[in-house]
């Protein structure tokens, strides 16, 4: 079945460290407001429920999908008939793991992929995941990554997404800044547009990444500030656009994704087989 072109909404939402019942409360309304401006499907931040890193991590995370805050978000993505992609502090068993889940308009866990390149000072937080996912949908075959999974080395995890036949790669992240940057001076994203921009050009996948934003008050970037900059990718290659920076930069941005021609599962791509010229 050839894929449906769709509105993906980029929820460049607040998050607040540790104060799980308004993330979600606002995330529902912003999940809400994407649905009535015509999305069928709504991305949000790494960690949207207790913000990434926070100490709350460890005694506050929920188990995925009858958890309070998965249900919550599963309850909306039926009752608005949207997709919904989000990060979100897991737990199980006795592990908390940075995990972000693809749940469907029918309000059903589709996918959960547990981040696998988290930075140093995450693993205090998070247990270590050990697989990659896709999902087939009407919009094509989706798959995720959660933030510094996108510069692993060699861009493997992203690039291994494609290789599964990733049509679209969406990424819950937490970007961000030391409190004092100048983003005049030093402008935000480039980071980004050489981990995303090469795998989309290189596979005819389009990724797109959320960022939250608002003050890091907890944790071991206590100090340092989330800014944004939600970054859109086109299948092409082409930067489609850069959400604002800022601690108080929140908005909901719009992108129309449409379906690519590409080669069947199993077939070679012919921009990654290089042959010794005779």
């Amino acid at each position: 079945m050839k894929p449906k072109a769709f509105k993906l909404a980029l929820v460049q939402m607040q998050v607040k460290g540790g104060d799980k019942v308004w993330n979600l409360h606002h995330a529902v309304e912003l999940i809400s407001e994407a649905a009535a401006h015509g999305a069928e499907v709504a991305l949000l931040p790494e960690c949207m429920d207790l913000g990434w890193t926070h100490p709350s991590s460890l005694t506050m995370a929920e188990e995925i999908p009858d958890g309070d805050v998965c249900k919550a978000l599963r309850q909306v993505a039926k009752q608005k008939a949207i997709y919904v992609c989000s990060g979100l502090t897991e737990k199980s068993g006795s592990q908390v793991f940075n995990t972000a889940v693809i749940i469907d308009k029918h309000g059903e866990v589709l996918c959960k992929h547990r981040k696998l390149n988290e930075l140093d000072i995450g693993h205090a937080y998070y247990a270590q995941g050990d697989r990659l996912n896709v999902v087939e949908t009407e919009f094509g075959t989706l798959g995720v990554m959660i933030c510094s999974d996108g510069f692993a080395k060699d861009h493997v995890l992203s690039r291994s997404l494609c290789y599964m036949g990733a049509d679209v790669i969406l990424s819950p992240s937490a970007w961000a800044v030391a409190g004092n940057h100048d983003n005049t001076k030093e402008p935000y994203g480039d980071t980004w547009r050489e981990a995303y921009l090469p795998v989309a050009k290189e596979f005819s996948t389009a990724i797109f990444s959320v960022s939250n934003v608002g003050p890091i008050t907890d944790g071991p970037w206590k100090g340092r500030k989330c800014i944004g900059c939600s970054l859109a990718v086109a299948s092409s290659g082409k930067e489609m656009l850069q959400g604002p920076y800022g601690i108080d930069a929140e908005c909901v941005l719009y992108v129309d994704v449409e379906p690519v021609q590409r080669p069947a599962r199993g077939t070679a791509w012919q921009s990654v087989v290089k042959r010794p010229n005779p």
